[in-house]
C-alpha cells in the first residue's frame, strides 16, 4: 500500500517542476533482501533545474510523504 501510494504520489509531479523532463516510479516485483521497494528515476534540462527541483513546494511534500515511510533511502545523481 505504502508503495503504491509512493509511486502515486512521485508520478504526481509530472508537469509541475520546471526543467523536469521526464519521471517514473516503479515498484519492485523481485522481492530479493537486496532489492529496493520503489524506485524513482527522473531527468532534467540541466543541473540547475534539479536544484529547484530539490526545492520545489511539491517535491518537498512528495519527499516527507515518502520519507515518514521509508526505512531505506539511496541516491545517484549523474549527468551524462
Amino acid at each position: 500500500e505504502n508503495a503504491r501510494a509512493s509511486k502515486e504520489k512521485i508520478e504526481g509531479l509530472r508537469g509541475r517542476i520546471p526543467g523536469m523532463l521526464h519521471i517514473e516510479a516503479g515498484i519492485d516485483f523481485n522481492q530479493s533482501e537486496t532489492a529496493c521497494d520503489v524506485v524513482l528515476y527522473s531527468e532534467f534540462e540541466s543541473k540547475a533545474a534539479l536544484d529547484g527541483y530539490q526545492d520545489h513546494p511539491a517535491h518537498l511534500e512528495m519527499a516527507k510523504f515518502i520519507g515518514d515511510r521509508r526505512t531505506e533511502r539511496r541516491i545517484a545523481d549523474y549527468e551524462t
